[in-house]
C-alpha cells in the first residue's frame, strides 16, 4: 500500500480508537497569489452524515487514497484514487462515505480571477472550461502529475522543493482541456452498484499486486462479468483493467521517486510479471522509461 494510503489508515485507526466522529482536516502546504495547495485528510465513514459545504474557490482535487461520493450542481460521481474532483466557486456540494471510510486528497484552490486567466490562457472559454462535470477519471494524460503530487505530499523534502505554482498552472490547463468536451451521462445501474464497485476499488487499492481477473472481480461484486464491466466503467470512468493498471503504475512511480530499489524489484512488487512488460506499460503511461522517470525527480 502506498505511503499516502498508509497515513490515511493510521488516521482512521486513531479515530476508531478514540471513538470520535469523522472529520475533514485541510493542511495548507503551499500558496501564492491566486492559488493554494492543501493536503486534505478525511476520516468520515458510513456512520457519519454526508457533509454539505460550498466551494469558495475553483477547485481541482486529486484523490490520492480512499473513495467517496461527491455531488454538486453539475452532477454526481464516485471519486476513486487517481481521479480529480472538480468544483466551481460559489457552488454548494455534498461529500459522503456511505460505502467505506476515509479519503485523502491534494486540493488545488484557485481564486475566480486567477482561474479565469488560466482558462483563457489554455484556450478554453469559461463555458467549456471543464467544470461543467464533477469529475475526471484516472487518465493517462494526468498520470505524471498525479504521481508526482502524491509522492511529494508524503515526503517532506520533496514537498519543500516541489514547484507548486508550476504544478498548479499545469494541472489547471490540462484539466480544463481534458474536461471541456465531457458531459455527465444519466444511466441506470444495478441495485447497490455503488456499494459493490466501491468495495472492489478499495480492495484493488489495498492489494494492487494481486492477480485480478475480470471474472474474479465480478464474482466479488456478485455481478456477471458483462454487467460488472459496464457498471464499473460507468461509475469510475475507466475499465477494471485500466483501474488496476493505473493503481499499479502510480505505486511504481512512487517507489521510483522514493527510493533506490531496482526497477526489477519495483516491477515485480507492483504486480507486473516481468520487467519488459513493466517498462512498456510505464513508458506508455508516463511518456518515459522508469529509469528516466527516477532521474527526473
Amino acid at each position: 500500500m502506498a505511503k499516502v494510503a498508509i497515513e490515511l489508515e493510521h488516521a482512521l485507526a486513531r479515530r476508531r480508537r478514540d471513538g470520535t466522529p469523522g472529520r475533514t482536516v485541510p493542511h495548507v502546504i503551499a500558496r501564492g497569489e491566486g492559488w493554494t495547495v492543501a493536503d486534505v485528510l478525511c476520516t468520515c465513514g458510513p456512520q457519519d452524515c454526508p457533509y454539505e459545504e460550498r466551494h469558495t474557490h475553483d477547485t481541482i482535487a486529486i484523490v490520492c487514497a480512499g473513495s467517496f461520493e461527491y455531488r454538486s450542481p453539475v452532477g454526481g460521481a464516485l471519486m476513486t484514487s487517481g481521479s480529480l474532483m472538480l468544483g466551481n466557486h460559489g457552488h454548494g456540494f455534498e461529500c459522503g462515505h456511505r460505502h467505506g471510510e476515509g479519503d485523502r486528497c491534494v486540493s488545488f484552490w484557485y481564486t475566480p480571477e486567477y482561474f479565469e486567466r488560466l482558462v483563457s490562457d489554455a484556450g478554453t472559454s469559461r463555458r467549456g472550461a471543464g467544470l461543467n462535470v464533477p469529475r475526471l477519471p484516472p487518465m493517462r494524460d494526468l498520470s505524471p502529475l498525479v504521481a508526482r503530487v502524491a509522492a511529494a505530499v508524503v515526503d517532506a523534502d520533496r514537498r519543500a522543493t516541489m514547484p507548486w505554482e508550476e504544478m498548479a498552472v499545469r494541472l489547471a490547463g490540462r484539466t480544463v482541456r481534458l474536461a471541456a468536451g465531457m458531459t455527465p451521462e444519466p444511466h441506470t445501474l444495478p441495485l447497490n452498484a455503488e456499494a459493490r464497485v466501491t468495495s472492489i476499488v478499495r480492495a484493488i487499492d489495498r492489494h494492487p499486486d494481486d492477480r485480478l481477473s475480470l471474472e474474479q472481480l465480478a464474482r466479488q461484486a456478485r455481478l456477471s462479468p458483462y454487467h460488472f464491466l459496464r457498471t464499473f466503467e460507468r461509475l469510475t470512468g475507466i475499465t477494471p483493467h485500466q483501474y488496476v493498471l493505473r493503481v499499479r503504475l502510480r505505486e511504481a512511480a512512487s517507489r521510483l521517486l522514493d527510493g533506490a530499489d531496482k526497477v526489477l524489484e519495483v516491477a515485480l512488487d507492483c504486480g507486473f510479471g516481468d520487467v519488459s512488460n513493466f517498462n512498456r506499460a510505464f513508458r506508455t503511461e508516463f511518456g518515459m522509461s522508469p529509469r528516466a522517470f527516477r532521474a527526473s525527480r
